[in-house]
């Protein structure tokens, strides 16, 4: 189950020897989240690829690439995908999906929830407010995956104070920050991470940024 397919989804899907695709979670319809999205077509040939994503971002992928959906254009020169709006839980093979809904500056958009039996991840990418409403949803997960641009404060991303604020709010015992900026280095923003927990005296969250191959076993 892939969430969101950036530009260079073709690269990481043959680094991670990805096979099969079972389902596509989709954040939002901006370029860096979808425009590998035409990438999955390999992986599309045996039966279509689900998509899954929030009324306007499944709106915005049928404009975007309208050439998948156009009865004149017959042959296999595009992905065989099928997008379906959500707005509540569903399940694909036995995992509980929860959309969440976030706020990317103006934009309206999804954090992911994953549930297997007592154990679930949270992922939100591009995120610069949790309504309360979903403060539930998110409940407390074991992994939080968070948006976490920069030091700085920005329009449409939590920076990394905002971001482990809002992480330690959920109770997740591990937390990685992603879409970062290239204003630190790895080794700085985990610093700054351990800093904060030090001075918070916290001891029972692991705050880390997040890299590139990144495996967990939730």
């Amino acid at each position: 189950m892939i969430i969101d397919t950036g530009p260079e989804f073709r690269l990481q899907a043959l680094r991670a020897g990805i096979k099969k695709i079972d389902a596509i979670l989709i954040t939002h319809s901006h370029a860096d989240h979808v425009h590998g999205l035409d990438d999955v077509r390999p992986l599309s040939f045996k039966s279509p690829i689900p998509i899954f994503g929030n009324f306007q971002t499944i709106e915005d992928l049928k404009e975007r690439f309208s050439y998948i959906f156009r009865e004149t254009q017959k042959g296999g020169g595009k992905p065989r995908i099928e997008l379906t709006p959500v707005s509540d839980l569903f399940t694909i093979d036995g995992l509980e999906i929860i959309p969440i809904p976030v706020k990317h500056g103006e934009l309206d958009i999804y954090g992911w929830k994953i549930v297997e039996d007592s154990r679930s991840i949270v992922y939100l990418t591009d995120t610069s407010k949790i309504p309360a409403e979903s403060e539930p949803l998110i409940g407390k997960p074991n992994v939080l995956v968070i948006d976490a641009l920069r030091k700085n404060n920005h329009s449409t991303h939590f920076n990394f104070d905002e971001a482990i604020e809002a992480a330690l709010k959920t109770g997740a015992e591990m937390v990685y920050l992603i879409h970062m900026a290239h204003n630190f280095f790895h080794e700085e923003i985990s610093h700054y991470c351990n800093n904060i927990l030090r001075e918070k005296n916290i001891g029972q969250i692991s705050i880390e940024p997040a890299f590139d191959g990144l495996s967990l076993i939730i």
